[in-house]
C-alpha cells in the first residue's frame, strides 16, 4: 500500500472511530459532521473525501457490522438445523455478540430509521437484509419438510426484531459504561432464555406423559 493510500486508510479509520464515539455521546441525530471531524483530529473537508454524507457514514459502519457478523461462519458452510439447540444458539451468540461491540452504531441505526417515519421501510429493509442469513436457514428447513409458525422471511425479521430490540434495552451506551438502569441479566442467560423460548415456545419442550403402571387403567 502506497503512503498517500495507507493516509486515506488511516484518516477513513480515525473518522469512523470518532463517529462511533460521538453517536454513544450526542445520539445519531445530534451529531454534525464537524463535532466528527474535530473528534477525529481532521479538517472539516475531509470527511467528504471518504463519505457523501452523515447516513452514508451510517450505511458503511453497518457494513462493517453485517461483515462482522459473516466471518464468525464459513461462507461455505451448509444450512444449520435451527431445531437443534446447540445450533441455534450460536447463532443467537454471533449476533448478540455482534450487537454488543457495535452499540453506537445500533442506536445511530434506530435513531435514523424512526426519523424516516415508519413509511419509508427503512426498519423493514433492515431487518430482512440482516436476517437473510437467518432466513436460509428456515428455508432450508421447510424443505426438509418441517413445519415453520409461518413465513421464513417473516419468522427471521421476527426474531431479528426481537433480538435487536433487546440488545437496544439490555446493552450499555458504550463498552465499560453501565447502563441507567442496569438489568443485570447475563449474556449467557439472555442466550439461554431466547434460545429455550424460540425452541418451545411458552407452551415449553413436549414431555411425554410417564408409563402407566401395570394394571391401572387408562386415563381418560
Amino acid at each position: 500500500m502506497g503512503e498517500r493510500k495507507a493516509k486515506a486508510a488511516q484518516t477513513e479509520a480515525a473518522l469512523k472511530a470518532a463517529a462511533r464515539r460521538q453517536f454513544a455521546e450526542r445520539g445519531y441525530l445530534n451529531t454534525k459532521i464537524t463535532d466528527i471531524t474535530a473528534a477525529a483530529g481532521r479538517a472539516a473537508g475531509s470527511f467528504y473525501q471518504h463519505f457523501t454524507s452523515k447516513e452514508d457514514l451510517l450505511q458503511v459502519l453497518l457494513a462493517d457490522m453485517r461483515r462482522q457478523a459473516s466471518t464468525a461462519f464459513d461462507d461455505e458452510h451448509p444450512a444449520h438445523d435451527l431445531t437443534d439447540a446447540a445450533q441455534l444458539r450460536e447463532h443467537l451468540a454471533v449476533a448478540w455478540g455482534v450487537m454488543r461491540d457495535n452499540r453506537p452504531v445500533m442506536n445511530a441505526l434506530f435513531e435514523s430509521a424512526l426519523a424516516a417515519g415508519p413509511a419509508s421501510g427503512m426498519l423493514w429493509e433492515r431487518l430482512t437484509t440482516d436476517t437473510s442469513v437467518l432466513r436460509e436457514h428456515l428455508e432450508y428447513l421447510r424443505e426438509q419438510g418441517h413445519l415453520l409458525p409461518g413465513d421464513p422471511a417473516l419468522i427471521a425479521a421476527a426474531i431479528g426484531g426481537m433480538l435487536s430490540m433487546l440488545a437496544y434495552a439490555l446493552l450499555p451506551a458504550a463498552p465499560g459504561t453501565p447502563a441507567a438502569s442496569e438489568p443485570g441479566y447475563p449474556d449467557a442467560q439472555i442466550l439461554d432464555a431466547l434460545t429455550s423460548l424460540l425452541l418451545h415456545g411458552l407452551a415449553g419442550p413436549a414431555v411425554p406423559p410417564p408409563p402407566a403402571a401395570p394394571g391401572s387403567l387408562p386415563a381418560k
